[in-house]
């Protein structure tokens, strides 16, 4: 019998739909989600605030990169989905709930936007999406959002999605383009008891 607590213990990954977005499972056998992907991770905007342990260069790299991703949501520990326009089907970036605690009702959130879906609320909508869904479906109780200090736009996005900002973590995350050197992360969290934050279209879908 698995130690796991019921709600860590792996399930089909959802399908959320609502504020025009759908986010969906990524498949790295298929090559759209596999291009959007290399996209994604090699955009100097997101290489400005993020750096990857395993840098990616290349389609085969991304692929063997998204596999690994998807290996984290089998194993319960987290959930990576695509966001599309829910009209076209169109890629347009991504949303993370990561480090899934096996015991603790928590884990991480994060999310990129690709450069030409930017400036569209993109990023607020998605994250109210999935956030939505971790602490009703999923039932976490603490989601941690952390961003390099000086993303304005990110702890935009974090504070108008409920997450709270809650203080500054000294030397949590990589310098930019290296790993041997830190810079300081704003720590946010949402809690499952924190009110729904207004969402820019109204209230939120009967359904996610």
């Amino acid at each position: 019998m698995s130690s796991l607590p019921e709600r860590n213990r792996p399930r089909p990954l959802p399908e959320l739909r609502g504020h025009g977005l759908h986010l969906r499972p990524w498949n790295p056998d298929s090559r759209t989600d596999v291009e959007a992907w290399l996209r994604g991770l090699t955009d100097p905007e997101f290489l400005r605030w993020n750096t990857p342990f395993r840098p990616i260069t290349d389609l085969a790299g991304a692929r063997a990169s998204l596999r690994r991703a998807v290996g984290y949501d089998a194993d319960g520990t987290g959930v990576s989905l695509q966001v599309a326009d829910a009209g076209s089907g169109t890629p347009l970036g991504h949303v993370g709930v990561n480090e899934i605690h096996p015991v603790l009702p928590q884990a991480r959130i994060g999310y990129w936007v690709l450069p030409e879906a930017r400036g569209r609320g993109v990023a607020t909508r998605a994250l109210l999406l999935a956030a939505r869904w971790a602490l009703t479906e999923r039932r976490l109780y603490r989601l941690e959002l952390n961003h390099a200090l000086g993303h304005g736009a990110s702890c935009r996005v974090a504070e108008r999605c409920g997450f709270r900002h809650e203080g500054t973590l000294r030397g949590a995350i990589l310098q930019a383009g290296r790993t041997d050197a830190f810079r300081d992360a704003h720590l946010h969290a949402r809690l499952a008891t924190d009110p729904y934050p207004t969402p820019p279209d109204g209230p939120p879908p009967a359904t996610w």
